[in-house]
């Protein structure tokens, strides 16, 4: 049973890894979040099959537990996902403004170029 339950976790960890791969603001970006990913795979999964060696790593970082060291990772995790979309929020309302301010000068009414028909007639009229 202990065999299916490592499979599956195995598995999520692949599907989110490959999930959280696409996409990507520039190509150094990219490349780090790639990298980083691909180190927490591996330790997710190593993490999986050998839960002592997450213990004694714990332990040599002067936690307690293996787990404790997972939920405080996932807590800084938590705070750089935080951080990230906050900063990607901010270029994107950026961006909109920025869009819609083109989009409203694009589409204003330009009086200098409207056509003064009524005033043409009168003039005519004038003339003759």
């Amino acid at each position: 049973m202990l065999l299916i339950v490592q499979i599956a976790l195995v598995l999520a960890v692949i599907l989110v890894s490959l999930v959280l791969m696409r996409g990507g603001v520039n190509a150094k970006h990219l490349a780090v979040r790639r990298i980083m990913l691909m180190i927490f795979a591996v330790a997710a999964a190593l993490s999986i099959f050998f839960p002592d060696v997450l213990t004694r790593f714990a332990g040599f970082l002067g936690i307690g537990r293996g787990t404790d060291l997972v939920l405080y990772a996932t807590i800084v995790s938590f705070f750089v996902f935080m951080a990230t979309t906050y900063q990607r929020f901010r270029n994107m309302e950026t961006s909109i403004t920025s869009l819609s301010r083109r989009i409203a000068l694009d589409e204003a009414p330009k009086p200098w170029l409207a056509k003064h028909a009524p005033d043409d007639q009168n003039t005519d009229d004038l003339q003759q």
